[in-house]
């Protein structure tokens, strides 16, 4: 058995799924889980699957960090919060994201509380299943470093998005414009899923809710972005682009 974390009176996920790392067809779109057919076979022996409902945590800022999670299917928010109970969201993460991956390596704690947006599927590892895993297969080990070198960039942009954005209208576009690239595959509709409720939204972008409402609505007047209950579609990606530099 894989122990997940430990908190008092801890989600408890669904029995273990049968799915296949091998046979998944999104694996090619993947960094942590790209692997050659021998690596994958041997990371379907490995760890655990599980689902997890929407709005639960799969693990909490502060646990001892036993367990890689890798994201397989829905959206997870990773947030931290401040000892004065100041809660921000730092990421959306993604199908194919690592969680937890420094946090393990360094033997800490975890950084952030990962809470999922959705119904989500995660494949579990365990400290000593991932490390052997990645000592068995260099190209494992290759991956888990890209995925943090990933993580890093990630971080750079946000606080970049941050500090820099001129305009509440580019921070907001900068938040949307992501998840619409991630979300889109490489294809050329940028349509997304919103998960987050507009309070949500605001503490991602830095804004208030009051301003994340007013921006959508303004977006949509302008016809740069068409919203139908919660899919959001950005219409004009080349002029809705110019507002993440302004």
């Amino acid at each position: 058995m894989c122990i997940l974390h430990t908190m008092p009176e801890p989600p408890t996920p669904s029995t273990a799924l049968t799915d296949s790392c091998k046979d998944c067809t999104l694996r090619g779109l993947r960094m942590f889980c790209n692997l050659r057919d021998d690596a994958l076979q041997h990371l379907d022996h490995i760890g655990v699957q599980a689902r997890y409902p929407a709005r639960v945590n799969i693990f909490g800022q502060g646990e001892r960090a036993r367990a890689l999670h890798v994201l397989c299917s829905g959206h997870v928010k990773l947030s931290a919060t401040s000892r004065e109970g100041k809660t921000m969201i730092l990421k959306i993460a993604w199908p194919g994201d690592v969680l937890g991956l420094s946090a393990l390596l360094s033997q800490g704690d975890y950084e952030v509380t990962a809470e999922t947006l959705e119904p989500c599927q995660v494949k579990t590892l365990r400290r000593d299943e991932f490390l052997a895993f990645i000592d068995g297969f260099s190209e494992a080990g290759r991956h888990s470093l890209e995925s943090m070198a990933h993580e890093y960039q990630a971080a750079f942009r946000d606080a970049r998005r941050l500090s820099l954005a001129a305009s509440a209208a580019s921070r907001l576009a900068n938040v949307l414009m992501e998840m619409a690239q991630n979300a889109s595959c490489g294809k050329a509709e940028m349509r997304f899923t919103m998960a987050l409720t507009h309070e949500e939204l605001g503490n991602l972008a830095g804004l208030s809710r009051e301003t994340v409402t007013r921006l959508l609505g303004k977006f949509q007047r302008e016809r740069l972005l068409a919203i139908k209950g919660s899919s959001i579609t950005i219409v004009d990606a080349r002029r809705f682009s110019s507002l993440t530099e302004a």
